[in-house]
């Protein structure tokens, strides 16, 4: 077990904690918020609420994302893997389920900064904007599922001295149907639509924001 009770988070999004694993520096462990998964049981749609706790659990999103089926059996050293936290598993902590992944950290060894944060302090700069371009390339060329591309849910971290952009949140497909994760062309179209949307949305955070995103993304 790991023990987190003496711990701190480093990081935490609406339904999750992030710890720096006590016993190896360069993993994450991320944990659900006390009855978080109660709670947004409660306020999902009836329909939703047929379905078992998993489905509300960010934990078990994470694993159903790594095991899509082009990163099932990928290799160490494959280019699936150039921006994406290496996956190690659910393991039982002090405080709860954990998932436990690579931990993304800057030049300093601290955990790297997130595309949110970096627009804010920088921008759309030249830096960034071949970060960009890079993982929308991987993503085409790898196939890669996502959900929503969201700037929090990036981080950018440091790759033989060049940044790179790594997918920390958001693995997996979104898809209504599992049609992008058996046949080509649903893919390719899937993929093309996550990218134009993560454009769409970087623009949208380094705007003046006086359309709100939600309705922003609609038009």
């Amino acid at each position: 077990m790991i023990d987190l009770n003496n711990s701190r988070p480093f990081a935490s999004g609406g339904n999750r904690h992030c710890y720096r694993h006590p016993q190896f520096a360069g993993r994450c462990v991320k944990v659900m918020r006390p009855g978080r998964v109660a709670e947004l049981r409660q306020r999902a749609p009836w329909y939703k609420t047929l379905g078992s706790d998993e489905q509300f659990d960010d934990n078990a999103r994470e694993l159903a994302g790594y095991r899509q089926r082009v990163l099932r059996t990928a290799a160490a050293d494959s280019p699936l893997w150039a921006h994406l936290p290496r996956w190690y598993g659910l393991e039982e902590t002090s405080i709860g389920i954990g998932a436990v992944s690579e931990l993304i950290l800057d030049e300093r060894g601290e955990p790297a900064v997130t595309l949110e944060q970096y627009l804010q302090q920088h921008g759309l700069d030249e830096t960034i904007r071949g970060a960009l371009e890079r993982f929308s390339q991987w993503l085409r060329s790898c196939g890669v599922l996502t959900k929503n591309l969201l700037p929090h849910n990036l981080v950018l971290g440091p790759r033989d001295g060049t940044p790179e952009l790594f997918l920390i949140d958001g693995l997996g497909n979104a898809a209504f149907l599992p049609l992008p994760e058996y046949f080509a062309f649903f893919r390719r179209r899937y993929i093309e639509r996550r990218i134009e949307k993560m454009w769409k949305r970087i623009h949208w955070e380094i705007s003046d924001r006086v359309i709100p995103w939600k309705k922003a993304e609609r038009m």
